[in-house]
């Protein structure tokens, strides 16, 4: 085989198709664009999701409001408050929570709410609001953040 006698396969070519070249020729006049209309202009047409100058869809969506997270994080949600029945130097996790009854079911990982008033001592190991963060450790105890 000689560089002179490459060529592409059979068929892989097709003559490109002239348009506007009369009636006779199949794509005459308007070329097979319609008659008038901006989709009939020569260039390109519209953007993809142009709506004829009214504000599209895609740009009106994040303005209305109640749209849904995706994947969002639940979690076991308890106060400071109730870990106030404690014994003292408690380890205080889901599953420790869940035999001592103040949390009767598992909806994801441990949190720790800053709300009510805490006066023992316990070892949290679990994730913490700030809140309830600096009234654990005011009570004398320890927050093992589990992230």
């Amino acid at each position: 085989m000689q560089l002179n006698e490459l060529a592409p396969k059979e068929g892989a070519k097709k003559r490109r198709r002239r348009v506007g070249r009369g009636i006779s020729a199949g794509q005459g006049a308007s070329c097979g664009f319609g008659m008038r209309g901006q989709k009939s202009r020569s260039g390109t047409g519209t953007k993809a999701g142009f709506e004829g100058g009214q504000m599209p869809l895609y740009r009106r969506l994040p303005k209305l409001k109640h749209f849904p997270l995706y994947n969002p994080k639940h979690y076991t949600v308890v106060n400071v408050g109730k870990l106030a029945t404690l014994a003292p130097e408690t380890e205080v996790t889901l599953e420790t929570l869940m035999e001592a009854g103040i949390v009767t079911s598992n909806d994801g990982p441990l949190k720790i709410l800053g709300h009510g008033d805490l006066s023992v001592a316990l070892t949290v190991k679990a994730l913490c609001s700030a809140g309830a963060k600096a009234k654990i450790e005011a009570a004398g105890g320890t927050v093992v953040s589990e992230e």
